[in-house]
């Protein structure tokens, strides 16, 4: 049984389930994207990758400074 990621067509939502558990919506099989050398967007997500680690580590210390796990 191969497990593919699939993507909702109406929220968007992953799953690989074979109807969207959040709307019902369809599914669309999702393909990664196809590699160049001359990557037209990885400085945005290289920049999103850091920006969300960043609140990833600042929500950790509020937790960790509230006694909350």
């Amino acid at each position: 049984m191969k497990m593919k990621m699939k993507k909702c067509k109406s929220c968007r939502e992953y799953t690989i389930e074979d109807k969207c558990p959040y709307c019902g919506g369809d599914l669309g099989e999702v393909f990664p994207p196809k590699y160049s050398p001359e990557d037209k967007y990885g400085k945005y997500r290289r920049k999103l990758k850091k920006e969300l680690s960043l609140e990833d580590l600042n929500e950790r210390n509020i937790h960790k400074n509230t006694g909350r796990s």
